[in-house]
């Protein structure tokens, strides 16, 4: 026998091997079937996997809302646009779905097997009375799918959201599939050969679907692979060779052999029949060639077309899928083109699987292009014919690259943040740049109070000087809610409506002897705002000045306003008063004016100046704060020392002409206290800030002054109203001008039509007046300089101000009370001796409730 590494004579062929054959042809067998088992279940089991991850499908998916504002521009505001703005509006998708095509797509063997992951759903939902639009694709496609979308559609607001269920827990739930009824090479019609926008017949199946009822169409799209465009070619080719369309998809003439592989259910030609040896094509073929070659030129896309609905009986139900099949027939071409039919799969629980995970049914496969795919599926545009459809309120802008976003770009206040296309970015201001001011206009309930305390909270917190002019009481309530407790005696709150400890405010006080003449002309134009102009005239501002500057005589002990009648009243008080007169013009006055004026004229003239004056003398409230002739705190400490000044004008408790006589004495005194820090270096002005809400109100014509010189002295203005009407009175606009030739940075929210053409002048191109109407809640539209140059506006929300801590709040107001106001009745005594009010006869005023 042969053995292994030992010599032997015996030659080879005669060595026995048959057992050694037997043995490994015996377990080789074994091997090979082990291996195939083995294969077998590895295929199972992949097959499984793959089962799985197709059922899973939209489980990996991220669902985002998409949504346009309805107008953009003017032009687009008409009823029905012309042809070319509805291609232009549709040509946005196709470029989209270009570039979903044009992804190099996914086929082979281990693509069949592990599954095609590359799937996006465009979707069209009917749901809870209103038309949404959302795109669904893989996680690892998010980037992609909104970097496209935006790029296609600039003004889209894409968010990713939770995913929609329309499913009822009760009622029918019926779905369809949509098929061609030609090969996928021949075109439908699309959006260029249409007169009105294709997707109204679509969103107008499901605008009104009954209560309780949902509906959708589904999209599932994917590149397709570039073999589906020769047939389309071929056919095309042979056509213009002289071939019928019958020839032509046969790829041979009538009676000229063997037929090629057909393309769709045309009939067969009968034989021994001869066709004509060239076919002058019609019109109509024209065209189908013209179609066919441009479908083929165009990227591809594999296409699930899904219909679904859930209603809460099965008549509803079919009511709507029908109408939704019905939406398809625009999109037909029945004989030189292609059209839809309707497939309904046998199983139902199959197609609602498939839906839910937006899954890619092989069978129900299609081929589109991105033309033909930008007709089925595109962003509604303005004159898309549908009601209920969710469109964005207003247009979202990028915030410039060169605004600070935080302390490390130079930003010392946070006004808020910027939200575009899902990236949030934070929106601060530079010191300098608001030194510029801040102006800030909306409608009622657009959010300006929660923005002021926004801000105002940041800048008490960081320990600056503040005062807040507010015409409500809601704002300085949440503001003191909000005070540090290191900043607690800092605080001044000035509340009218405590009647028990009145705080004074003399608008005749005056420290420097230079600013007197301020001062009076500030009274003069408070009392022009106050008054109809035909009851405030020359001679009325002719007597008040003289009035006024002799009861500021007395650097040590001013008079008050409310001496003014006694003052032509009382002959020995006014001789007091002319005693201390220094200013001989003022001398003149009353030497050779008033005193050659016979009685009948004097009581003339004082019933004209007591019937603007004794409105405030005769109300108690009033007269314990302006008659007190010091005031309680010192507007120049205030400012220096970084103080906070909180106003509450409640106009319900303090009344509309008190509180704008008070608001007005308020803001001209912070003024004046601005202009005499003339007299300190600039280096060691501090920023002060001065917060006036509704501020039309409270400012005289001297806001121009404010804006474009108080901020060399550091009095910066953030100031708010509602509409433009509010700072033009009497066709004068001085103070709109002043505002809106002044103000560096604007933050405008929704506006009334009225302020359209105003703004869409600052805001243009980037944003129209539809936006500005229709812009959400606490969104702005921002306009801001940085290092004193203008930026490009951008949309802006802020986050609102803590509640804070109501208790420490009135601890607050009852130490500044206790601390600045003084008790009623030593300011009555004190008025009613220098007044003689009880002395007095009554004075009858002819303001008639003015």
């Amino acid at each position: 026998m042969f053995q292994f590494g030992l010599e032997t004579d015996v030659p080879p062929s005669f060595v026995d091997t048959s057992a050694a054959n037997d043995a490994i042809a015996q377990y080789g067998w074994v091997a090979a079937v082990g291996v195939g088992i083995l294969s077998f279940a590895g295929l199972v089991l992949l097959l499984i996997r793959r089962r799985i991850r197709a059922r899973r499908g939209g489980f990996d998916h991220v669902v985002l809302s998409v949504s346009l504002p309805k107008f953009r521009h003017e032009e687009e505001s008409t009823r029905t646009g012309t042809k070319e703005q509805l291609i232009e509006a549709v040509a946005a998708a196709e470029t989209m779905f270009s570039a979903i095509g044009g992804l190099k797509p996914r086929h082979g063997f281990f693509t069949w097997l592990k599954g095609n992951h590359e799937e996006m759903s465009f979707e069209i939902v009917s749901h809870e009375k209103l038309i949404r639009f959302y795109v669904a694709a893989p996680r690892h496609l998010q980037a992609f799918v909104e970097q496209t979308f935006s790029a296609s559609y600039h003004d889209a607001h894409v968010e990713e959201v939770e995913d929609y269920n329309i499913f009822a827990p009760t009622g029918v739930i019926l779905g369809a599939h949509l098929a061609l009824r030609r090969d996928s090479v021949f075109p439908i019609k699309t959006y260029r050969g249409q007169d009105k926008d294709p997707l109204s017949a679509i969103t107008n199946a499901i605008a009104k679907i009954p209560e309780g009822s949902g509906a959708a169409f589904q999209f599932v799209v994917r590149s397709a692979p570039g073999g589906w465009r020769r047939a389309g070619v071929r056919i095309a080719k042979n056509m213009q060779q002289g071939m019928t369309l019958e020839e032509a998809i046969k790829g041979k003439r009538k009676g000229e052999g063997s037929s090629v592989a057909q393309l769709s259910g045309f009939a067969s030609a009968k034989e021994g029949q001869e066709p004509p040896r060239e076919h002058k094509l019609s019109p109509q073929e024209e065209q189908l060639v013209k179609g066919l070659e441009e479908k083929a030129s165009k990227a591809g896309m594999e296409a699930n077309i899904r219909l679904m609905v859930s209603g809460p009986d099965a008549q509803s139900a079919q009511s709507t899928l029908s109408n939704m099949l019905n939406a398809f027939s625009p999109f037909n071409i029945y004989e030189y083109g292609n059209s839809f039919e309707k497939r309904v799969p046998r199983s139902k629980t199959k197609i609602v699987r498939q839906f839910i995970a937006r899954a890619f049914d092989e069978k129900a496969r299609i081929v589109l292009n991105a033309e033909e795919m930008a007709t089925l599926w595109h962003m509604p545009t303005p004159w898309t014919e549908t009601p209920n459809i969710q469109w964005l309120g207003a247009r979202a802008g990028a915030v410039p690259s060169n605004v600070p976003t935080g302390p490390q770009d130079g930003g010392v206040l946070e006004m808020g943040y910027n939200v575009y296309r899902g990236v949030k970015t934070p929106v601060w201001i530079k010191e300098a740049d608001r030194q510029r001011h801040m102006y800030v206009m909306g409608k009622s309930g657009a959010g300006k109070t929660q923005l002021i305390a926004s801000l105002a909270v940041q800048d008490i917190k960081a320990g600056r000087g503040v005062a807040v002019v507010d015409p409500h009481g809601d704002l300085i309530e949440h503001l003191l809610a909000n005070i540090p407790k290191e900043r607690v005696d800092d605080v001044v709150h000035f509340c009218p409506s405590d009647t028990d400890r009145p705080m004074g405010l003399n608008m005749l006080e005056c420290k420097d002897p230079s600013q007197k003449d301020m001062a009076v002309q500030e009274m003069i134009a408070i009392f022009y705002k106050l008054f109809p102009p035909e009851m405030i005239g020359p001679m009325f501002e002719h007597h008040m000045r003289n009035a006024m500057l002799t009861l500021m005589s007395d650097p040590e002990q001013a008079g008050s306003i409310i001496e003014i009648p006694r003052m032509f009243s009382d002959v020995d008080f006014q001789n007091k008063w002319r005693a201390k007169i220094t200013d001989p013009v003022v001398m003149s006055y009353w030497v050779n004016e008033v005193d050659k004026t016979s009685d009948f004229h004097k009581s003339e003239m004082l019933g004209y100046l007591i019937s603007k004056v004794g409105r405030f003398v005769e109300n108690e409230m009033m007269r314990n704060i302006i008659g007190q002739q010091e005031s309680s705190f010192d507007f120049r400490e205030v400012m220096d020392e970084g103080k906070i000044l909180l106003v509450n004008l409640s106009k319900g408790k303090t009344g509309d002409v008190n509180a704008e006589l008070l608001g007005l004495i308020i803001v001209s005194k912070l003024q004046m206290a601005a202009l005499a820090r003339a007299d300190m270096p600039e280096s060691e002005r501090r920023d002060f800030y001065l917060y006036i809400d509704e501020f039309q109100n409270f400012i005289t014509d001297s806001i121009a002054t404010i804006l474009s010189e108080a901020r060399k002295y550091r009095l910066d203005l953030i100031i708010a109203h509602q509409y433009v009407g509010q700072l033009v009175k009497d066709n004068d606009t001085k103070i709109k001008d002043a505002v809106f030739g002044n103000a560096g940075t604007m933050m405008v929210g929704r506006i009334g039509p009225e302020d359209v053409e105003i703004f869409e002048k600052i805001y243009a191109p980037d944003f129209s007046g539809y936006d500005m109407q229709n812009s959400d809640k606490f969104t702005w539209y921002t306009k801001m300089i940085v290092d004193n140059a203008s930026v490009k506006p951008f949309t802006m929300g802020f986050t609102p101000a803590p509640k804070g801590n109501v208790e420490l709040a009135e601890a607050i107001k009852e130490l500044s009370r206790l601390k600045y106001g003084r008790d009623k009745r030593l300011v009555e005594a004190e008025i009613l001796e220098r007044t003689s009010i009880a002395a007095a006869a009554p004075i009858q005023s002819d303001v008639g409730g003015k």
